[in-house]
């Protein structure tokens, strides 16, 4: 997986979404992604998190999970959400995060073996919405990857 300060730069120079969030990447690894994101500019008419903000950022961490995992053991792949659930179990009245975890290599590995037979493959990932170190909502989401052609885009 590569460095904190290469993802955040990714993340906000292909995700123009990130930036007007304020989006950070406070962890990165092969088996976990941390984002946060500020109230500011995520707030709501209720002064706390807009909902889009909050299931906006947890796509954002299982896709960057997703993505640069990928990307570090080699394959040259799309990833995009396909569908997702959100629950949000209480108000987010201050800056927050999406945790993203892998924590079963076998599902990994399924995922991978489907991805390089049929050059495209699915895996439902969860990310957990936090605030003031305590549980807000769950995001549930299926991202697709797919291989890219080896022409020229």
């Amino acid at each position: 997986m590569k460095d904190i300060h290469t993802i955040q730069q990714y993340v906000l120079t292909h995700i123009p979404l990130s930036g007007a969030m304020g989006v950070q990447v406070e962890e990165a690894t092969p088996n976990k992604v941390v984002l946060s994101a500020p109230l500011a500019p995520n707030i709501n008419h209720r002064d706390t998190v807009f909902g889009g903000s909050a299931s906006a950022l947890c796509i954002l961490s299982a896709w960057t999970l997703v993505h640069f995992r990928l990307e570090g053991e080699g394959y040259g792949c799309r990833v995009v959400i396909q569908n997702n659930t959100m629950a949000y179990d209480r108000p987010i009245p201050e800056g927050f995060k999406a945790v993203s975890i892998l924590d079963d290599e076998a599902k990994w590995e399924k995922f991978t073996r489907i991805l390089s037979s049929r050059k495209k493959a699915r895996i439902v990932l969860n990310a957990s919405l936090e605030c003031g170190g305590k549980k807000a909502g769950l995001f549930e989401g299926t991202l697709v990857a797919a291989m890219r052609s080896a022409s020229p885009e």
